[in-house]
């Protein structure tokens, strides 16, 4: 095993004089008297190794002893990861007794001693691979793939595998021989290095279907894919948080991964306090039960920032290689970002823009890379959909982090501090926000078939209405309501109409909160009829009294149940309220 002595110290920057070979990302253990402190390989020049040192380094000395482990950062997976809060080393967060993680101090992440109830899936002399179901055990309610471990190479012959019964996590429950004839025993728990992606699938054309969320400034303007990525940038009180808990609670996904890699306090401790209150409306159970929560803790330096949001994305790719559709949100890539960058520093690496490193954009279209959708070798399918929030600093959109994420991910979420200010929630701006899967043929076809054949068209149309609504409503505040023809009035209003019912929703109504794709269609089409039909007004005054009611019913069908007698009563009301209307005679 290789050793080393700490030769020189840069707060959780150490450099580590090694006596033997070393690997880029290989843990090491600093000792500090009787205390081992983790860190990991980040550079390496001739004897010496950069580590970043996932712990304070006070009281830290030149001469420390160092050993390394051969190994990188691993996660440990198995069953007993759902509803569980780690930090970014994985340490089991509710395990520890104080308020401050102590230095040194790790946890176990699953229960060694919990008896899980096994069932075979594979029989004797079957031929398995890394990735191959063996069994499953059921966790919280959701059935929990026991596989073959991502590290083996080449097909395996079962020569026993466990009966039906209680098994821990440590206990042998498979046994299988390679083309060689050497055995390997396999339990329901393995490791793998966080860093590099999980690959047991295989390569196929991918499908393009729709992810619902339930939001409609999502899926009615900017719909995002089953395993595809987007982000949400916007400056602070732009509503990020709430935007991420109705994401969690009502997008078509069996499981939530959440990456709490930044500093935002307060938000945090709002995860950890009301994600195991809130109700699961797809289930009717606790949300937390098909939640588990990696956070970057306060005391511990930037460098655990990154291990969070890998550890994370190691979780989901462990998760979906069960054939489930996993939501991974990360909150905020840009602290991520920062601490690469004052490690960078550290190094006296040749800054970029901002001083981020130059391989900024590499290194976050690698991570966002590792969402998508995925053929298993049995043929079952799987997805990580990857949200990321980002936080400018003073919202401003064309900082490195957001330009680098723009360029990978297929979503754009811009997070309006005027939308928010006025109370448009969720305050997405319909206009810089856009969804590059409009552009895929496959996903057209998708939306052809499954919601309706004008629905890309009236995206787009609605799209350039908003565009038109926007810039009359500029030219109204520069001359003033009567220094603009009625049109510009109606223009402005038609756009509000759209505005108001379909953009802005509210989460904490048990109807309006989530909005099934069939209901967004319904209503969207009665608003297009609005719209376009061409109405004749004496006075701007007539133009916003009338719009004003016609938002007024479609907010309350919005509050009522789908197709109820409420609803209807407040549809037959629109209606005559339109045949009332007199329209513009044609040229």
């Amino acid at each position: 095993m290789t050793k080393g002595l700490v030769a020189g110290i840069i707060s959780n920057l150490v450099i580590v004089e090694v006596d033997g070979p070393v690997s880029q990302n290989e843990i090491c253990y600093i000792k500090i008297g009787d205390t081992k402190l983790m860190a990991e390989i980040i550079k390496i020049m001739g004897s010496k190794a950069y580590v970043q040192v996932f712990e304070s380094t006070r009281n830290l000395r030149i001469g420390a002893s160092v050993e390394f482990t051969g190994h990188m950062l691993e996660a440990t997976l198995g069953p007993g990861i759902l509803s569980k809060n780690f930090d970014g080393l994985q340490n089991d967060l509710d395990k520890m007794k104080d308020v401050f993680l102590k230095r040194g101090e790790y946890t176990n992440p699953l229960e060694d001693d919990k008896l899980w109830h096994f069932k075979p899936l594979a029989k004797v002399g079957e031929l398995v691979e890394a990735g191959s179901w063996l069994g499953e055990v059921t966790e919280n309610w959701i059935p929990h793939k026991i596989m073959v471990p991502f590290k083996f190479e080449g097909k395996y012959t079962i020569k026993e595998i466990s009966a039906e019964g209680q098994y821990t996590i440590h206990d042998p429950i498979a046994k299988v021989v390679d083309n060689n004839g050497k055995a390997q025993n396999i339990t329901m728990v393995q490791k793998w290095p966080v860093k590099v992606a999980i690959r047991a699938y295989k390569a196929k054309p991918r499908p393009f279907r729709m992810m619902e969320t339930g939001i409609r400034c999502i899926d009615s303007l900017n719909p995002i894919v089953e395993g595809g990525t987007g982000f949400t940038p916007g400056p602070f009180g732009t509503g990020k948080t709430v935007l991420q808990h109705a994401l969690s609670k009502h997008a078509e996904a069996d499981m939530i991964i959440v990456a709490a890699c930044g500093e935002r306090a307060n938000e945090v401790v709002e995860i950890f306090t009301e994600f195991p209150e809130l109700e699961d409306p797809r289930t009717g159970r606790k949300l937390m039960e098909r939640t588990t929560i990696i956070a970057n803790t306060s005391n511990m330096p930037v460098a655990a920032r990154e291990a969070s949001v890998y550890t994370a994305m190691t979780i989901a790719e462990y998760y979906r290689s069960m054939g489930l559709k996993i939501l991974m949100l990360a909150d905020s890539t840009s602290r991520w970002a920062q601490a690469l960058r004052e490690m960078s520093n550290r190094m006296e690496e040749l800054p970029g823009q901002d001083a981020y490193p130059m391989d900024l954009p590499a290194i976050i279209s690698n991570f966002y890379s590792r969402a998508g959708f995925v053929y298993l070798p049995n043929g079952a399918t799987g997805s990580i959909t990857f949200i990321g929030a980002v936080s400018p600093a003073g919202g401003n959109l064309k900082e490195p982090v957001t330009e680098s994420t723009k360029k990978v991910a297929r979503c754009f979420y811009a997070l309006s501090q005027q939308r928010a200010d006025s109370k448009r929630y969720p305050a997405v701006d319909p206009i810089d926000s856009y969804s590059k899967y409009l552009e895929y043929d496959e996903f057209i076809e998708y939306i052809n078939e499954n919601v309706s054949k004008q629905w890309i068209d009236q995206i787009h149309y609605v799209r350039n209405l908003l565009i038109r609504g926007k810039e009359a409503s500029e030219q109204i505040n520069i001359l003033g309501d009567d220094g603009v023809p009625i049109e510009y009035h109606i223009r402005y209003w038609k756009s509000e109409v759209f505005d108001y019912v379909i953009l802005q929703q509210d989460a904490f109504d048990k109807i309006d909160s989530s909005t099934p794709i069939g209901r967004q269609k319904f209503m969207m089409e009665i608003i297009i009829r609005i719209i376009k039909r061409d109405y004749d007004f004496d006075s701007f005054e007539d133009v916003s009294k009338y719009f004003r009611s016609v938002i007024n019913i479609l907010k309350q069908m919005n509050y009522s149940e789908f197709k109820s007698d409420e609803f209807i009563k407040f549809e037959a009301e629109l209606e005559e309220i339109l045949t009332k209307r007199k329209v513009a005679e044609p040229a």
